[in-house]
């Protein structure tokens, strides 16, 4: 029987790094050479140089681990890639509070992703739509004809959806949407082949010009869900009770449910935990950005991702839904070495139990930012870490980096041009013993 693991790991933050990667090594079951992976890019430079064009050389960013999630009774721990601070010591948090009742639930969709095709010139876009329409079946299979290996684990074209635009500033247009069950992967390359292949056929049967044929990242028939409930009693500070932390949380949600210029910042915090995990698993984290604005967008009003509501007994419910594609095979994860080292910590076994993921993530994250709004302000735990950001800036050892970061924190004068001084101080003295 396997062992229940428990991410609810004390202190894991005190742990010098050499511990960290011990638990995480066991966690996972790492080969030492995937822990000497974790010390560089996990990208070795002639790989690099095949994904992309006029490579130079490879950039890093720090891999760190989210600790406390529970989702769908199961425990986490979360890699997160993401050169802000905060952002993992603040999901780490959440991921506690949220785990004091259970922790988070979550769902998504079947990975359903729509490829488009532009048809042009259109002079009577009710016949199109009927072609289209009864020749159904035929496009679908078509499309599944060059499916590969996705059509072999169960996916390719599913169905279609056809759409009008009158009077557009070229006359007329028709758009067919193929519908894409895209299995583990996120898809695009397999969206994409399948929309050209059929182009020259949809031209074929509707007498008309085809012209762009791609995927839409406003992937509203792929989306991902998590909610979840704090205890008021665990929301208390020195200076507001639990019902007036739940309350001010509450009023900062509908603040950007009904303002685009607040729900821009707080959409962004979302991202800030989704799109770490993204970057971590090797995923295309724009992509997902993409979507998940056009998505909050969709009434017509820019508006959150996020709903925070007090529940019946007073405690804090928070809720997100969202387009979210994403893959386990295929992209960044078949060469880089720590995109599959992420993978293997998660644990996961399907896309859609990624998406479930990193979704909670952002949840976790959006709360975590809005509880300091409303309560101490972003900038006190924020500070903290750039304070340290701003020592090693400034050429401070790593044996002084904390009595630095300390020292401007107490003198609330978080500047470079302090940290250089107190660099300089901290040099001479040592000098001087």
């Amino acid at each position: 029987m396997k062992t229940q693991k428990n991410s609810n790991i004390s202190k894991f933050y005190k742990r010098t790094i050499q511990e960290r990667q011990t638990l995480i090594q066991d966690w996972s079951n790492l080969e030492n050479d995937q822990i000497k992976s974790l010390n560089n890019s996990g990208l070795e430079i002639e790989d690099a140089n095949h994904m992309i064009e006029n490579v130079v050389g490879r950039y890093s960013l720090p891999f760190g681990i989210a600790t406390n999630f529970k989702i769908n009774s199961k425990d986490y721990l979360i890699p997160m890639v993401v050169e802000e601070p905060s952002v993992v010591a603040a999901c780490s948090y959440a991921g506690k509070l949220f785990r004091d009742t259970g922790g988070f639930t979550a769902h998504s969709d079947a990975p359903i992703m729509v490829g488009q095709i532009q048809i042009v010139d259109v002079d009577n876009v009710k016949a199109t739509q009927d072609i289209l329409h009864n020749n159904r079946d035929k496009i679908v299979a078509k499309a599944n004809e060059i499916g590969g290996s996705i059509i072999k684990r169960g996916g390719g074209a599913v169905d279609i959806e056809v759409r009008v635009f009158s009077n557009t500033s070229i006359g007329d247009m028709v758009i067919l949407h193929l519908l894409y069950d895209t299995r583990d992967a996120m898809g695009a390359n397999a969206v994409n082949t399948a929309v050209e292949y059929i182009a020259p056929y949809i031209e074929e049967i509707t007498n008309k010009k085809v012209n762009l044929r791609i995927l839409s990242n406003l992937t509203d028939k792929r989306k991902a869900y998590a909610e979840g409930t704090v205890h008021q009693e665990n929301l208390k500070t020195d200076n507001l009770s639990g019902e007036e932390v739940v309350d001010a949380i509450v009023e900062a949600g509908i603040f950007a449910e009904v303002d685009p210029y607040r729900a821009t910042t707080h959409n962004k915090g979302i991202m800030n935990g989704i799109d770490a995990v993204l970057i971590a698993t090797g995923n295309d984290w724009r992509a997902v950005e993409a979507g998940a604005h056009a998505y909050a967008a969709r009434s017509g009003t820019y508006s959150s991702l996020t709903k925070w509501t007090k529940d019946e007994n007073g405690n804090l419910h928070g809720r997100i839904e969202m387009p979210l594609a994403v893959g386990i095979v295929g992209g960044a994860t078949r060469v880089h070495k720590n995109a599959q080292i992420a993978l293997q910590i998660l644990d996961v076994s399907t896309a859609q139990e990624l998406a479930e993921i990193a979704v909670t993530v952002g949840l976790a994250q959006n709360f975590a930012a809005i509880r300091a709004l409303a309560t101490d302000g972003i900038q006190h735990g924020h500070m903290r870490m750039h304070a340290r950001q701003l020592a090693v800036a400034a050429g401070a050892d790593a044996f002084h980096v904390a009595s630095i970061a300390q020292q401007m924190i107490k003198e609330k004068n978080i500047r470079l041009e302090r940290a250089k001084e107190l660099v300089i101080a901290y040099r001479e003295g040592a000098n001087n013993e």
